[in-house]
């Protein structure tokens, strides 16, 4: 049996109005009660400082301020209180500079639409059941974007967890 997801909080951000509904009734078949919304960035930010959110699901590309610099300003943001939050990137433009601007940016996953309720639930799973660790680096901060754990390279590039030493896989 599947753990419910009742309980999470969810905040989706797209300055589509069409998309925004489809990607809350995904989410509230999944059980997520009253997902929150946003249309931009700005609105995005407002909700952050005032609701505790579990889980982010946002577009790439918006007017003002994209899904990417969103995502930056939250994780480096001096105010934000969601650093650490999941961050699932959506989006039309799945080409692979988008896909490596996204995860530069420290977007968490990332789901080409027309999404589908089986590939968002299959990456709600992901972030909640795998969590990566985070990694900072003068120019990043982020979830770990190495997808595999190496416990044989022990070189000077090897990276630490902020958690301390990464666990046997």
């Amino acid at each position: 049996m599947e753990p419910s997801l009742a309980k999470l909080k969810v905040l989706v951000v797209d300055d589509n109005q069409h998309m925004t509904s489809i990607v809350k009734t995904i989410l509230r078949s999944f059980e997520v009660k009253d997902p929150f919304e946003a249309h931009n960035a700005d609105d995005a930010l407002d909700l952050l400082r005032s609701q505790p959110v579990d889980l982010i699901v946002l577009d790439y590309a918006m007017d003002l301020v994209d899904g990417c610099q969103l995502t930056r300003i939250i994780r480096t943001g001096t105010d934000s209180s969601h650093t650490f939050a999941p961050i699932i990137m959506l989006t039309a433009y799945a080409e692979r500079s988008k896909v490596e601007a996204a995860r530069d940016a420290g977007v968490t996953e990332f789901c080409a639409k027309p999404v589908t309720a089986t590939e968002l639930y299959r990456k709600v799973c992901a972030v909640i059941n795998a969590p990566r660790s985070f990694i900072r680096t003068p120019i990043y901060f982020g979830p770990d974007r190495r997808r595999r754990n190496n416990d044989s390279y022990g070189g000077k590039e090897r990276r630490e967890s902020l958690f301390g030493p990464r666990a046997a896989a």
